[in-house]
């Protein structure tokens, strides 16, 4: 069995591993959280906890799931609030969860109406021994707009908030940014301002996951009516690893600290995060769905990983992708990869043809009685969208060339000879 070290260390927090449960119903209460530990998570932000004032009332059903092809939680929605147990509730498990798991990390997940709240919440995780605090400025489901992603979307809140924490504690505080926002640089900034230490993203996407056509009203139907809710899930990972680049790659946050969140459910996805500058891992909707023990497959999928590109520890992976990232206006548009046809493989399905021929630059040809197709090169511009739609992996990339008028020599080019895949 391969043995690599999995720990990192984050905001001065040493962690086992990189895997957490994200503040959510899988962390929902002291049996649950240990439960997880248990299976090998390395530590849980738990459940949003509230001012005693707030009283949660959630409604049922809650949940909707976006699939494909009979593949179930492509996406999940959800109408959840914050944690349902009262105050002293979730602060006994905080303080026993630390008892019981001293080597297991304890985030206090916290969301207040107004500065008095913010910290005074802090004050109460940090004496119930909370590891670090995540302010949650993101859930975009709240019933009051005092509390949530409209406060995630305002800067000048962001950071009066993040200040009103670092008032009432000396732990570390993480700040969750919302995605429902165009640019999340300035909120983070701001939240840094205010005494955050580094960021957690992303939470949910507002959405509406499905419309039942025969009632014309959204899922999940609350007696008669739904809501715009949050979106989860493998559909929002594109999403977060863009939020993610742009974080780093703006001035002055090059080395921002970021706890990744949004659609983690294989090792690879947890690979792209690390490599995008996520250092801890956040999970949700894939626990929702396989339970806990999907941890052993990402810890034992990194390890493998790991030896193949030679690393041995998991934290010198960080960021490593970033600066293979660049803005559109500077990628080199000087060459062409034409798609190659591999025929062993290759079943005449036609596919591709279509593909081609409706969606792309007619740029291959079909004959019918052989069922064979062929690229037309004198047509084709390299987009690969044959690839991609190729049912069984007969195209991958073939020859380089340089465009007409260009310069350079195409031998010099780096693309990888094989099916654009992805995990």
């Amino acid at each position: 069995m391969i043995e690599k070290d999995l720990s990192v260390d984050f905001l001065g927090v040493h962690f086992e591993n990189p895997f957490l449960l994200s503040s959510s119903p899988v962390g929902n209460c002291y049996e649950m959280c240990a439960k997880a530990f248990d299976e090998g998570w390395a530590g849980v932000s738990f459940k949003t906890i509230g001012p005693k004032h707030f009283k949660v009332d959630e409604v049922s059903p809650r949940f909707d799931e976006l699939t494909k092809e009979g593949t179930p939680f492509v996406g999940f929605k959800n109408m959840e609030q914050i944690a349902e147990h009262s105050l002293e509730e979730n602060l006994h498990d905080l303080k026993k969860l630390k008892h019981d798991y001293p080597t297991k990390i304890i985030i206090a997940s916290i969301m207040g109406t107004n500065e008095e709240d913010w910290e005074e919440l802090a004050q109460l995780v940090t004496d119930a021994d909370a590891d670090m605090i995540e302010m949650n400025l993101s859930c975009p489901q709240m019933t009051s707009h005092e509390m949530g992603s409209d406060v995630g979307t305002n800067p000048e809140l962001v950071k009066k908030y993040c200040a009103a924490v670092r008032r009432g504690t000396d732990l570390p505080i993480l700040a969750k940014m919302t995605p429902n926002i165009t640019d999340m640089v300035p909120a983070a900034k701001a939240s840094l301002a205010g005494g955050a230490d580094g960021i957690a993203t992303i939470n949910t996407v507002k959405s509406v996951a499905n419309i039942d056509l025969d009632r014309k009203v959204g899922l999940p139907i609350v007696n008669g009516k739904s809501s715009i809710s949050g979106f989860s899930g493998k559909a929002v990972k594109p999403i977060a690893l863009r939020f993610l680049q742009q974080l780093r790659e703006a001035a002055g946050l090059e080395q921002l600290p970021i706890s990744g969140i949004g659609g983690i459910e294989t090792w690879q996805d947890a690979a792209e995060f690390i490599l995008m500058g996520a250092t801890t891992l956040q999970v949700t909707t894939s626990v929702m769905q396989y339970g806990y023990r999907i941890v052993e497959d990402m810890k034992n999928g990194l390890m493998h990983y790991m030896e193949e590109q030679g690393v041995d520890h998991l934290q010198d992976l960080v960021g490593l992708a970033n600066k293979n990232i660049i803005p559109a206006e500077d990628l080199d548009r000087n060459y062409k990869v034409y798609p190659k046809i591999d025929w062993d493989k290759c079943i005449g399905c036609g596919r591709c043809y279509v593909s081609c021929f409706d969606g792309a630059h007619q740029a291959i040809t079909w004959n019918v009685e052989a069922r064979r197709p062929t690229v037309d090169t004198s047509k084709c511009v390299g987009c690969h969208l044959c690839n991609l739609v190729c049912p069984v992996g007969a195209i991958t990339t073939g020859e380089v060339v340089m465009k007409p008028g260009r310069e350079g020599n195409p031998d010099d080019i780096n693309v990888k000879s094989s099916r654009l895949t992805h995990f």
